[in-house]
């Protein structure tokens, strides 16, 4: 019978998705145009949150500003029409994929 090495001490786990973005139990992904986004059911949104609703029949992100959603063409859903939507979770990460870096304005490199 030997020692435990040493060296155990200083070796580095793999890089997981899992690892990097805190996925658990609660986390979905949800594939997008540009790559996946990963969203969290758990997490209470607060201003200036990116979420995931449902609208109108539709799924989109919008941002939380006060007690009103900011959908990505700049109208607002606030008062009587907040009764339709429902939040489907809080965006934590958005995964995009290498070759569509055309359409993202700030790639991460």
């Amino acid at each position: 019978m030997g020692f435990p090495s040493p060296a155990k001490d200083y070796a580095e786990s793999r890089l997981t998705i899992t690892s990097m973005c805190g996925y658990d139990g609660n986390c979905r992904t949800v594939e997008t145009s540009a790559g996946y986004a990963i969203i969290n059911v758990a997490n209470k949104p607060h201003p200036g949150d990116t979420v995931l609703i449902s609208y109108c029949g539709r799924t989109e992100f919008a941002i939380v500003q006060g007690r009103a959603l900011i959908v990505p063409e700049g109208e607002s859903i606030e008062g009587e029409e907040l009764d339709d939507t429902t939040v489907l979770g809080v965006v934590t990460h958005f995964l995009n994929r290498a070759g569509s870096q055309e359409d993202d304005p700030i790639p991460v490199m």
